[in-house]
């Protein structure tokens, strides 16, 4: 059945089939499902910014802030932040740009990256790949604060990114939709990883998005689930030594800590 799955999924994971999601999504009609979207993956309402009746749209529902103070952000200044509330889905120390065993596939830091000049950077670094499903708050914050080097945006496919999409799609990561963002901090350099998916009509950044970034301030958004991989430079981050692949995190949870090189 995974070869007919998997030929299901090649068919369906169209930009064409998104737009029209999209647009329905951000639809007045749309907002007549989002009670029911809300039971269906058990979101919490009371953490929403706004009560539900306000949302006007399905996606304005799902891109929707949280009520102050519900994401405090680790205080210790060297603190890599979790830029949002995932599963790692994979993590560990890149080997000669080779992110390894990825839910059994493996990537190369260029194929990630577009072959950026920036991949030497990251050759020897560390990634996580965090995987928000529709239950997650789905803004993207600043893991650490820094200045935008770089924007890239590569066009690309929208396969599912849920455990079927990575173990038995080709590498999906590097094939999707992705927009690139560099941020250099006092340590080094960061690059998150924004990966579009089936269903998500776009990734968005703020508007307007600030030259610096803050630790814990807003980035981008996912228009519905997806993932982020964050990468660090080489030698610059140590991780916690309490997650592991199922861990789950919450957004300006520390990943672990930023030090010189």
């Amino acid at each position: 059945m995974k070869p007919l799955f998997r030929l299901m999924t090649e068919l369906s994971s169209r930009k064409w089939i998104s737009r029209i999601t999209g647009a329905f999504a951000r639809s007045g009609a749309s907002r007549l499902l989002i009670p029911q979207f809300a039971k269906s993956y058990g979101i919490r309402l009371e953490d929403a910014e706004k009560a539900i009746g306000e949302y006007r749209t399905l996606n304005e529902f799902f891109t929707r802030r949280l009520k102050p103070g519900l994401r405090p952000l680790d205080e210790a200044p060297d603190a890599l932040l979790s830029p949002v509330d995932a599963l790692i889905t994979g993590m560990g120390a890149i080997q000669a740009g080779t992110m390894l065993d990825v839910k059994g596939q493996s990537y190369t830091v260029e194929e990630l990256l577009n072959r950026s000049p920036r991949t030497v950077n990251y050759r020897n670094g560390f990634f996580f790949v965090l995987y928000l499903s529709p239950t997650d708050y789905h803004r993207i914050h600043s893991p650490a604060t820094g200045n935008v080097l770089e924007k890239e945006h590569v066009k690309g496919k929208v396969y599912p990114v849920n455990d079927f999409g990575l173990r038995h799609m080709k590498r999906v990561l590097s094939r999707n939709e992705r927009l690139i963002t560099y941020i250099d901090h006092e340590f080094g350099e960061i690059a998150v990883v924004k990966v579009g998916a089936m269903n998500v009509s776009s990734i968005r950044y703020v508007e307007p998005l600030p030259d610096r970034l803050e630790r814990g301030g807003d980035l981008a958004y996912f228009e519905f689930g997806s993932t982020v991989v964050l990468l660090t430079e080489n030698g610059i981050f140590e991780p916690r030594p309490d997650l592991a692949v199922g861990s789950k995190v919450k957004m300006g949870e520390a990943l672990g800590r930023l030090h010189a090189k």
